[in-house]
């Protein structure tokens, strides 16, 4: 008798063979057969008329803090995600000495839009290494965890306030590659660092402090493991961008190393700054290097409210100065001033066609409801005034907490963003998952690439987008024994409709620790997720077993396999 058989489905395997119908048994935590199976098992699951497919991969996520709240990173793995890739970006939770946690805490809020108040009420700092800290989300962890350790927290951890003031000596790279090895060994899947990020003082983070030789040397070490080296490129220009390509790719064939950036935009302006990209990392492919762009599949909305700084006003020094550290009193006392107004006002003309079409998301007071999901050329129409002055305006009568969505701001389109999905040196990432909760709302990304790629405009095989977030996704981080159907490898597996598959519209809930809220996405058409053997989430049951894994550090036990048919 099996464990579990998934029964009657079309199985996509991840290889992008095409789907073939066949049940899919498991035994433990491994697939032990596919094929028609007449045994019977605990449990079953029918699929008829639905996709058995490996479980998704997201390589590019922020769920390290969310993790110690909740070990499922909800609302992921309802997506059909079963493995995530957190600490990118030179951030992550560990090594971090227990002088140096606000500090990091700070970094979270200004680069990833942490709440302080989620890090004060929801974790228990009982860790400072990075073994500590995987002992820690170990606990109740429903989701695969490929952590990446970070550069900015390695460098924190050896060169405390000097980390953010100098390159470091000789000693010191010696004893970040030291540490750098405990947190391999440890289980971290690899090393991120970033080249564009700022602290909560809007200095650069430590990782901007390293020259060349400190990051050559950590490079040296992932090739000791044949680990992974994420960065974040100076992406807004596409020749830093390619500098920096280079650079990974030197490393990558000096020390044998898989590497990725992210992300990769494509936006009206710069499709052929895209190509410009693509055409050198398809010569760096040719030389032996493997350098990985991430692209993500959706367009970028950003929702914001003056009560939080915003990535949308990162590029306006004084709208972003005010909202990072002005307090509510300050801020609605700065909007409140004519001469302040108009100033801010001439800041944002350059944005003159943005600020009409931000649609108001929502508000607090009764006498703003009636311009909800109306746009700010149609309310500034209504009050005769100006779209800036309109949204200024309902800020500082709803004590900041009037929320507007820029929608549809870039990487839209269609026909550019499925050619680059689509091509072999493309890594499908960029998700972001976990960060950012009051800007956007990741979630189901890979239902969007299904139900609009797939199904809607039919400009990808389902097969080829199948193995574009499972199979292609291990093979580049080196995760073994997941991203495939087949016998022996781990049960990891989602089961969706792919008539119906699709992510949900953003919508506004309140489950952060401290009374905070953010966006989330519920899934559309995902009928069961099973990790490591154990039906994790399902349409019908919600979050059931927790059987998540730290990979690819954590050793997986040998296959229990049974022939398959």
């Amino acid at each position: 008798m099996y464990d579990l058989i998934i029964r009657n489905g079309t199985v996509v395997d991840g290889s992008g063979l095409p789907g073939y119908q066949a049940d899919v048994a498991v035994k433990g935590n491994r697939i032990a057969k596919i094929g028609k199976i007449a045994e019977t098992a605990d449990k079953e699951v029918d699929a008829a008329g639905k996709v058995v497919a490996p479980g998704f991969i997201d390589p590019h996520t922020h769920f390290d803090a969310q993790l110690l709240w909740d070990g499922a990173a909800k609302p992921a793995l309802s997506h059909g995600v079963t493995t995530i890739v957190p600490g990118n970006c030179s951030l992550s939770l560990a090594p971090l000495k227990a002088d140096h946690r606000m500090r990091l805490v700070g970094m979270f809020n200004q680069i990833e839009e942490m709440p302080y108040k989620a890090f004060r009420e929801g974790v228990v700092w009982d860790w400072e290494t990075f073994s500590e800290y995987i002992t820690r989300i170990r606990k109740g962890l429903a989701i695969n965890v490929a952590p990446l350790v970070g550069h900015s927290v390695i460098r924190l951890w050896v060169m405390n306030d000097a980390a953010t003031e100098r390159t470091a000596t000789d000693a010191e790279i010696a004893e970040m590659q030291d540490v750098l090895r405990e947190c391999l060994d440890a289980g971290a899947a690899g090393l991120s660092t970033s080249y564009v990020d700022m602290d909560e003082t809007l200095q650069p983070v430590p990782s901007r402090y390293a020259d060349a030789r400190e990051v050559d040397a950590l490079a040296a070490v992932l090739g000791e493991y044949g680990r992974m080296l994420q960065i974040v490129p100076e992406f807004y220009d596409p020749d830093l961008t390619i500098a920096r390509l280079d650079q990974l790719a030197e490393m990558s064939i000096k020390y044998q190393i898989p590497t990725t950036f992210s992300p990769l935009f494509v936006n009206s302006d710069n499709v052929d700054a895209v190509d410009k990209v693509m055409n050198r990392v398809d010569e760096q492919f040719a030389r032996g290097a493997r350098v990985w762009p991430q692209v993500q599949t959706r367009p970028i909305d950003i929702s914001f409210s003056f009560a939080v700084p915003s990535l949308l006003f990162i590029r306006y020094p004084n709208w972003y100065r005010i909202m990072r550290f002005g307090t509510p009193a300050e801020i609605k006392a700065h909007f409140a001033d004519p001469e302040n107004r108009k100033a801010r006002a001439a800041e944002v003309a350059d944005a003159k066609d943005l600020w009409p079409r931000l649609v108001l998301r929502q508000v607090k007071t009764e006498a703003n409801q009636k311009y909800v999901g109306k746009t700010l050329a149609g309310i500034a129409a209504e009050r005769g005034v100006t779209p800036v002055e309109a949204m200024i305006d309902i800020s500082v009568e709803e004590d900041l907490e009037a929320h507007f969505l820029a929608a549809d701001m870039g990487h839209n389109n269609d026909d550019k963003v499925v050619s680059l999905l689509k091509h072999p040196r493309v890594h499908i990432g960029a998700s972001d998952g976990g960060a950012h909760i009051l800007s956007f709302s990741t979630y189901g990304d890979t239902g969007y690439l299904f139900g609009h790629f797939v199904r809607n405009l039919k400009t990808m095989r389902l097969e080829d987008a199948v193995k574009k977030v499972t199979s292609d996704t291990a093979s580049i981080w080196g995760i073994p024994e997941r991203g495939l159907l087949q016998p022996g490898y781990i049960a990891d597996i989602a089961v969706f409709d792919p008539q119906t598959v699709d992510r949900g519209v953003e919508k506004f809930v309140q489950d952060v620790p401290g009374d905070g809220s953010r966006y989330v996405r519920d899934s559309h058409g995902v009928d069961t997720v099973i990790v490591s053997g154990g039906i994790a989430w399902s349409a019908k049951g919600g979050y059931q077993e927790a059987r998540g894994a730290v990979l690819p550090g954590e050793t997986s036990q040998q296959p229990e396999l049974v022939a398959a048919e």
